[in-house]
């Protein structure tokens, strides 16, 4: 599977996942893809929330290594 092909997959499940955070007052929007790993920035109240790690581990990159053959990983740019 190309970058191209994976990066629009992520993205398309990053949209999913937009209205649980949008419904707290957060979001997260992609940024980038590079070697396996996908970049996010979380944005409104998801930042300095302490629930942050867990939504990032627990929820937007397991639901990417999932359903996304190519991804290793999600991390989490400023």
């Amino acid at each position: 599977m190309s970058n191209t092909e994976i990066e629009l997959q992520v993205k398309n499940l990053i949209n999913k996942i937009r209205p649980y955070l949008q419904y707290d007052g957060g979001d997260v929007e992609y940024v980038s893809f590079n070697e396996g790993i996908v970049y996010v920035r979380m944005i409104g109240a998801c930042v300095g929330c302490a629930s942050i790690d867990l939504t990032l581990k627990d929820g937007i990159e397991a639901i990417l290594l999932e359903d996304v053959p190519g991804v290793i990983g999600v991390e989490l740019v400023d």
